[in-house]
């Protein structure tokens, strides 16, 4: 990953005071209904994902993928956008590209954008381009335009124009501006994302949103920016440091410091310190590799060495219990029932994969297997992550502003001794993390792939031994 010292210096010298929330009869916040769509291949849509360098596309892991409905342009053209926070340019398919005149209007779901077709439409410039490991991406201009969402009416938004493209869906990227594809690709200045442009034209008042994706049964979620809903969680949220890399603060990582299951907490590992990124765009969750060993032996798991994946008995989503994750004492129960994703019909009969996946050398990822159990805020001005445990199937709303400030957030507390450092690791590129080279060239990640059984300070053995674990497969 590549920063100039210039926007490395802007970024560690603006840090905000803490987050405050604030009721209001019409709050400041924007909302942005979220739906889920169905994918029939979600493990293949997840592999190519984990090749991407920057764009962290729809990750093909799980049953769902999560958009919103948005319009670019004058007159309006309209896009079905992924939502994702693990990327931060908001890109679309142009009309005339070649993947989108091909066959089949394999575009036409996601929407396509027309330059000469809107009379708000300004050219920026050419270093729109968003590369892949093996070799395919995405790439064009960076230009302006009227964009529209939740009601909500955005002038001269930049964004990118995929001329040419290896994928049918558009992406709206939420996180920080520094990891944006231009600045990691050409090393330009970043720009107002849409977070970002949203406190500039002075719309909300910092640079944060909230994330409730609701359970595995929803068809909808809801994206709040600037603001949180109370009761979309239980209890308190509780406040967590965002881990820079190399000194600049990129990516939405956080330090996973235990794991347990069935509410005993730390049965499979304890007083560690993970790096996990929570990314919206990924459909699972990737964990250390010998802790998904362990896992998949407790739920008599069949790896699939060519999917990166395992398959699992679909009864497994009926048996109760639930797998716990500890940051720095925050704790996120996900149900088991929230992990068994259904993903194809053989015969009559469902086929079931387990939402956890190897990481192999790469980041470990807090996908939606893991997102939708956790009421997430992304405090991009204070480098902050409050979680929650979600409210699943909420019917009622308590809307609150989030305000710049030190009084803290209402309902909420930081985490004393939070973990606040953790190794990232530069071995591959993380799944969807920018490759920081001109010309998008990188090493290919063997984060789908299995690599050989080592031993792992983590796995207890009271849950699973060497022993157990070098016998299976393809492990």
């Amino acid at each position: 990953m590549k920063f100039s010292a210039l926007v490395a210096a802007q970024l560690l010298s603006s840090l905000a005071a803490a987050v405050h929330l604030a009721p209001r009869k019409n709050p400041r916040a924007i909302g942005l209904d979220i739906q889920r769509r169905y994918v029939p291949d979600p493990v293949a849509h997840d592999r190519l994902r984990k090749r991407a360098d920057t764009v962290q596309q729809t990750l093909d892991n799980l049953e769902t993928l999560y958009y919103a409905n948005a319009s670019l342009g004058t007159p309006a053209q309209t896009f079905r956008l992924h939502i994702d926070t693990g990327s931060s340019d908001l890109w679309v398919n142009a009309k005339n590209s070649q993947l989108c005149q091909q066959g089949g209007n394999q575009c036409g779901d996601s929407g396509t954008y027309n330059a000469n077709d809107s009379s708000t439409y300004e050219y920026v410039n050419d270093e729109f381009n968003i590369s892949y490991a093996d070799g395919t991406g995405a790439s064009g201009d960076y230009a302006t335009d009227t964009f529209r969402f939740g009601g909500q009416t955005v002038k001269e938004l930049q964004f990118g124009i995929g001329y040419t493209s290896s994928s049918t869906e558009g992406i709206l990227g939420i996180g920080y501006t520094i990891n944006e594809a231009g600045v990691n690709y050409a090393g330009s200045k970043p720009y107002s994302n849409l977070p970002q442009k949203l406190v500039d034209d002075g719309t909300i008042n910092t640079n944060a949103y909230s994330l409730w994706l609701n359970d595995l049964d929803a068809s909808t979620g809801s994206i709040l920016f600037g603001g949180v809903d109370t009761d979309k969680f239980h209890g308190e949220l509780q406040t967590l440091p965002i881990i820079p890399e190399s000194g600049v603060y990129a990516e939405f990582i956080i330090s996973l410091t235990g794991l347990g299951m069935n509410n005993t907490n730390g049965s499979i590992f304890s007083n560690e310190n993970v790096a996990v990124l929570l990314d919206s765009g990924s459909s699972l969750m990737y964990l250390p590799n010998n802790v998904v060993r362990s896992l998949y032996h407790t739920f008599d798991a069949t790896y699939d060495a060519s999917q990166g994946t395992a398959l699992v008995d679909c009864s497994l989503a009926e048996q109760g219990g639930s797998l716990d994750f500890d940051f720095s004492g925050v704790t996120i129960s996900v149900p088991i029932n929230e992990l068994v994703i259904v993903t194809d019909v053989s015969r009559g009969q469902p086929v079931c994969i387990i939402g956890i996946g190897p990481a192999g050398d790469s980041v470990s990822i807090l996908g939606d297997t893991f997102l939708r159990s956790a009421y997430v805020v992304y405090d991009l001005a204070n480098n902050e992550i409050s979680l929650a445990q979600t409210n699943f199937n909420s019917t009622s709303e308590n809307i609150q502003e989030i305000q710049s400030g030190s009084a803290g957030v209402p309902h909420a507390t930081g985490v004393a001794d939070a973990v606040s450092t953790a190794a990232v690791g530069t071995a591959a590129p993380r799944i969807n993390g920018p490759s920081g080279t001109a010309g998008g060239s990188m090493s290919t990640s063997t984060a789908g792939a299995m690599p050989a059984f080592t031993a792992s300070p983590w796995v207890s053995g009271a849950v699973v031994g060497a022993g157990v674990m070098l016998g299976f497969n393809g492990f």
